[in-house]
């Protein structure tokens, strides 16, 4: 091991845009509690349940209700809110709006969803009550045939066109120039769609993928539309879903429009908890040889997944957020050993939005001896999942906003934006798009740790390492 240094100059634009946000699937549970939750914090909404007066948090988001250590300070620990170390977008000032297949006004939606206290919908609707969502396209074959009857606010057409795709372009722009923004983040929060085959002259560049929807290609999915519509309008697209929306093709075009995408699927309940477990058991010393994850929801995201098609799209995303935490052990597994890994979702309407989760970790331990972790969790599924979407919001903002660079002797080396694929952001997300040939990171504080160091870095502030050596020496006192 031959020790390296390099030295990085950062560069933060202080200047906070004012910032729009459409949501595709503004209609759903989770678009409705973003929404919904923004407003109650914004106005100031407290309501009554049987507990007592409720107030309106940021509980759940990462940007919002956490803090970050700044230093030490006679003897004594320093932390700050991480949101204070640059300048951020407050959630409060977001504009925001969305499609849906669904053209239910969004007070109707917010009741039908099921998610907040009877209280607070009753003080939100007034909000809610004049807004409904854009018209959105609605391709049957990618989401579940059990969604047809919610399909009643659509453009006409059932597969990728060049119309539909001017249309959601229109969509943006006319948004953007009504609420006079400096610019838009676009969010799949829509349903899981069922993996599409990536084709040859299809899906693998620009050209052909743009001619695909002139020639209505049915294998162009509905979240590759809108990939599509965001990123030609310079905007960023993040995929809250766990289908593989970003084909090489979107990638690209990405890059060469310099606008950032960032997916998949929204890291909220139990695949969190299996993210830091895991990593906390092969970390120990211990080893997972299986891994057995049910859970159960009565939410329309439920209802979508119980066909096999949608549910085998988030099977994949559930089930790969330990490859990288095993392999990182060579003295417990073996070249291409894994931990038996099973996933399991049944539909249970009579929950509605609290999912059950329950799982089972059994690992061998000292000596061949077997230990079994068993846990229950309830998950309130909208209300974990909407301040993982304000976070995604508040930092693919703030990171179009900096710049970096190497130090070179001549310091004429140019400062640079982040790729295009914003891995960055893969603390909220369960499978995190990296660059081919990138390592995949999914261990939740290492995921952490990069926020915070970048963050840091742009404040010339060394990466926490914990050692704390200046308490450790004889000298101390």
């Amino acid at each position: 091991v031959e020790p390296t240094e390099t030295r990085y100059s950062f560069k933060t634009d202080r200047r906070v845009p004012k910032t729009g946000v459409l949501l595709v699937g503004i209609a759903g549970n989770n678009g409705t509690t973003v929404l919904g939750g923004i407003l109650a914090n914004k106005h100031g909404l407290a309501w009554n349940t049987k507990d007592g007066v409720q107030q309106p948090n940021y509980y759940g988001s990462l940007s919002q209700s956490t803090t970050t250590f700044l230093g030490c300070n006679q003897n004594r620990q320093i932390f700050v809110p991480l949101k204070s170390v640059l300048p951020m977008v407050d959630p409060s000032d977001l504009v925001i709006d969305g499609w849906d297949i669904n053209g239910a006004t969004l007070d109707v939606a917010m009741q039908r969803a099921c998610v907040f206290d009877y209280g607070l919908q009753q003080k939100l609707a007034p909000y809610l009550s004049q807004r409904q969502p854009m018209k959105s396209i609605y391709y049957p074959d990618f989401i579940a045939s059990n969604q047809s009857e919610r399909a009643d606010h659509v453009y006409d057409g059932d597969r990728a066109c060049a119309q539909h795709l001017a249309w959601l372009r229109r969509d943006i722009c006319n948004f953007k120039a009504k609420h006079s923004l400096d610019q838009v983040i676009v969010v799949w929060t829509a349903n899981t769609e069922r993996y599409s085959e990536v084709i040859a002259g299809v899906h693998d560049t620009v050209e052909h993928f743009l001619q695909a929807i002139e020639n209505e290609h049915t294998e162009v999915a509905p979240s590759q539309m809108f990939a599509a519509a965001a990123i030609l309008e310079g905007c960023a697209f993040l995929n809250g879903s766990p289908q593989n929306t970003f084909c090489p093709a979107l990638i690209a075009l990405a890059r060469a429009r310099g606008v950032f995408i960032g997916g998949d699927d929204f890291k909220s309940g139990q695949t969190k908890i299996k993210s830091v477990l895991a990593d906390f058991l092969v970390s120990s010393g211990i080893k997972p040889e299986a891994i057995v994850s049910y859970n159960h929801l009565g939410n329309n995201d439920g209802k979508n997944l119980d066909e096999h098609k949608q549910f085998r799209s988030k099977e994949i995303s559930k089930s790969d957020v330990v490859n990288d935490i095993v392999q990182s052990n060579q003295i417990l597994y073996a070249h291409d050993e894994r931990p038996d890994h099973c996933v399991v979702i049944k539909y249970v309407p009579t929950v509605k939005d609290s999912k059950r989760a329950l799982d089972e970790y059994t690992s061998r331990i000292f000596m061949n001896g077997s230990n079994t972790i068993v846990l229950h969790n309830t998950c309130e599924d909208s209300l974990l999942a909407a301040p993982i979407i304000i976070d995604l919001v508040v930092f693919t903002e703030l990171f179009q906003r900096i710049e970096w660079k190497t130090c070179a002797d001549d310091d004429s080396s140019a400062f640079q934006p982040f790729d295009s694929i914003l891995t960055v952001l893969s603390f909220l997300l369960k499978a995190p798009l990296v660059p081919k040939d990138a390592p995949m990171v999914n261990a939740l504080f290492k995921q952490k740790a990069c926020i915070e160091n970048i963050l840091r870095a742009c404040i010339g502030l060394p990466p926490i390492n914990d050692m704390l050596l200046e308490y450790k020496t004889k000298s101390f006192k």
